[in-house]
């Protein structure tokens, strides 16, 4: 028999019991589908998580205050004390490094915004100019923050676009008055809408400089230093001048944290890696289930088709060619099956991404090869034993039925 001959006899067979065919392609389909669909949700919030730091700025390094261990607590917690403090002299010594393009010091709190009647409780944070290009941010009508000394509190703000329609609606925003707490700030500029980045919604936030915030909140004290490397290949450099100076700066003790933002990306990247493939994994579980009740199945088609089998010995086909029957119907029956998988995959991951919108979905190329594979591979696999047991029968108890 020739290889069409061979497709077109399994091909036959299929046909001839649609129920069954139709019963084992769902549950090889569904498998191929469950790995499409898993492996789609993790490269997803990969690639989500990863856009999302991007949008925070370019070659940044961040600097925390306290100490970061590997067990994630501090030492000087568990005897009461808390990290040493950044001030805004901190943030001022790292220009010293030629590494460092430009830097935004960051200091939050929250407080009641009011204009008239019109009233809320808003985010406050304290910067300097330097964080609208740290950020990328962009201005819709006005201007950012006077670039001015950072230690010069001013009575400007620069309102998010949601704060602009809450607390102005129609009327001019820009160069009117907001009160934020007990001060009167005027506002100098708004953003352009954003919405949420990194669960931080630049839309409702309110930005003052920061030696107003310092006032505002009464506090000396730093959230962080967003620091921004003159390039790429200055991001190490900047690091470790940064850890340097500080470390002068705090009589030798390290008690702050600077960590880069390919580090960060790095760390996310692999932990979502790996659990992309721990969920493939798990769901192409559901291929081996397949591959059994393949077996199972092709064993019970044996019993009934004993007389089909006797005849094709009869008129002289070997056993290998009894073998290759079954082999190319479980071939056929498993590439048709993880096709249609592949394709229900594809369309659950478009309804998923239609329903999420900010979660880039998508399986990964890697991904539905080894799902097609492993479907492939195993109904294949699982083949072996019926195939055998085909070819052993003998033509004329086969013929007789027994």
């Amino acid at each position: 028999m020739t290889l069409t001959d061979t497709l077109l006899f399994a091909s036959g067979s299929l046909r001839g019991a649609r129920t069954r065919t139709l019963l084992m392609m769902l549950a090889m389909a569904i498998g191929v589908a469950a790995v499409v669909v898993l492996t789609a949700l993790g490269e997803g919030a990969r690639r989500y998580v990863i856009g999302e730091f991007s949008s925070l700025g370019t070659n940044l390094v961040i600097v925390l205050p306290g100490r970061s261990e590997t067990s994630g607590i501090s030492p000087g917690m568990l005897v009461g004390q808390i990290p040493r403090e950044l001030v805004l002299d901190d943030a001022q010594a790292l220009l010293r490094s030629n590494a460092i393009r430009r830097l935004a010091p960051l200091s939050v709190g929250s407080a009641q915004a009011s204009n008239g009647a019109r009233n809320r409780e808003v985010m406050v944070l304290g910067s300097t100019a330097q964080l609208l290009a740290i950020r990328h941010m962009e201005m819709g009508e006005g201007q950012f923050l006077p670039d001015t000394d950072a230690r010069l509190a001013s009575s400007v703000c620069v309102l998010g676009a949601k704060i602009r329609r809450e607390l102005f609606a129609n009327e001019a925003a820009v160069g009117g008055w907001v009160k934020l707490g007990d001060r009167r700030f005027r506002v100098s500029g708004v953003l352009k809408e954003q919405g949420e980045s990194m669960g931080f919604n630049t839309d409702e936030l309110v930005i003052i400089p920061v030696a107003s915030a310092h006032q505002l909140f009464n506090t000396q004290a730093l959230l962080r230093i967003l620091i921004e490397a003159k390039g790429r290949d200055e991001i190490l450099r900047a690091r470790s001048e940064a850890e340097s100076i500080l470390l002068a700066r705090h009589s030798g003790e390290r008690d702050v944290t600077v960590i880069t933002q390919d580090a960060i990306l790095a760390t996310f990247d692999r932990i979502l890696r790996a659990l992309t493939l721990a969920v493939g994994g798990i769901a192409a579980i559901s291929l081996a289930v397949a591959g059994i009740l393949i077996m199972n199945v092709m064993l019970i088609a044996i019993a009934q088709r004993t007389q089909e089998i006797g005849l094709l010995k009869a008129i002289g086909a070997p056993p290998a060619q009894i073998r290759k029957l079954f082999f190319a119907e479980a071939a056929l029956l498993s590439l048709v099956s993880s096709l249609a998988g592949w394709a229900l995959g594809e369309i659950g991951s478009f309804v998923i991404g239609r329903a999420y919108p900010t979660l880039p979905i998508g399986a990964p190329w890697w991904a539905v090869l080894a799902a097609l594979a492993t479907a492939l591979g195993t109904g294949i696999l699982f083949s072996v034993m019926p195939a055998r047991r085909a070819a052993k029968l003998d033509p004329v108890l086969a013929l007789a039925r027994r």
